[in-house]
């Protein structure tokens, strides 16, 4: 796979990946699968293992504070989907050689500062520097928690009638990042205005507040945490693993000014870029006021764009009054966006 592929797609998953799982053991309630974030293991006493797994990230025209800031918090929103915090993590570093020890230091030490902040303690893994390693991923880590098993949510749990909230906005990370990514470019184009306000964004991105806060009013049956295929993949992916139909109107998609903006300028659609940080919800119908109230409490902005329908429906966008068929799309924009960008020598 070339660096514009991104994740691998779901027919290379069903063919490639899941025929090929090891050892079956009878205790893996929930293991790999299209459009699930966790996995969830029976260990016992009623007590259930949630654990995910992402790549690492070091951006160096992002900086060493805030790939540290992605790495930890991209595994976290994996772990939010279940309605809990993370508690454990092992990280395996493979560091590029350019990398030196005192900024290996700083990105460590802000590692460790965000992991200490949402009460996760780093347990393992390994560390060490690989030759010809020039991309922006700096190795991989797994999260992990134990909770009562009957509490653990998963993205495959949404039922037909279930309302879908989504908190935030559209592309909250892809327009924060490219942004911070290609700062003179961005303000030469689009004003230090918008710049600012993606820089504002970045921080942002952490569902892991979203999801507890929505999570404690028992209202929400599943949950899927906003990657790569944006906001409307994210749908797509959540009623595919529940083996049901969606409706979604796309005029209730939560949208930014700035995000617009730099969306425009790197030519992807907003909808369907990696938007960490906003979190996909599937409500019970009755509970719609106490999950928007939840979040509201905790200034969390969320908004209902539409339903989860049964299967034979399929995936449906409402659109000027139009009722199509949702596209789905296996290619983020958003990296073809990034490696465009620097190949062009944008700054």
């Amino acid at each position: 796979m070339s660096q514009f592929s991104g994740k691998i797609s779901g027919g290379g998953f069903d063919e490639l990946i899941l025929p090929r799982l090891g050892f079956a053991r009878s205790n893996i309630l929930h293991g790999p699968g299209f459009g699930v974030d966790v996995s969830v293991i029976d260990i016992g006493n009623g007590t259930g293992l949630a654990m995910t797994s992402d790549p690492l990230s070091l951006i160096p025209s992002l900086g060493l504070m805030e790939s540290a800031w992605l790495s930890v918090h991209l595994m976290s929103n994996d772990m939010a989907t279940t309605g809990h915090s993370p508690m454990y993590t092992q990280m395996v570093l493979n560091l590029p050689p350019w990398l030196s020890n005192e900024e290996f230091t700083i990105y460590w030490e802000y590692v460790h500062r965000y992991c200490k902040a949402i009460g996760v303690a780093i347990t393992g893994g390994h560390t060490g520097s690989i030759e010809g390693q020039h991309s922006t991923i700096a190795g991989g880590g797994t999260m992990l928690l134990t909770a009562p098993l009957n509490d653990i949510l998963v993205s495959s749990n949404a039922k037909a009638g279930d309302l879908i909230i989504v908190t935030k906005e559209c592309a909250l990370s892809s327009a924060a990042i490219l942004a911070m990514s290609f700062p003179e470019t961005v303000q030469s184009k689009l004003g230090k205005e918008v710049y600012d306000q993606c820089c504002a964004m970045f921080h942002q991105t952490s569902s892991l507040p979203d999801a507890l806060a929505a999570a404690s009013t028992g209202m929400v049956r599943a949950m899927h945490d906003v990657t790569e295929g944006g906001v409307l993949g994210a749908v797509y992916e959540m009623s595919r693993a529940s083996d049901l139909g969606v409706r979604v109107v796309n005029e209730a998609l939560p949208s930014g000014k700035a995000q617009q903006e730099v969306t425009g300028l790197f030519g992807i659609d907003e909808r369907y870029c990696i938007g960490a940080g906003s979190m996909v919800m599937a409500v019970r119908p009755e509970g719609e006021k106490q999950v928007l109230s939840a979040l509201a409490d905790k200034q969390i902005k969320a908004t209902v764009i539409g339903e989860f329908t049964e299967s034979i429906k399929g995936a449906r966008l409402v659109a000027e009054g139009r009722d199509e068929p949702m596209p789905y799309y296996e290619k983020d924009p958003y990296w073809a966006a990034f490696f465009g960008a620097l190949k062009k020598g944008w700054k």
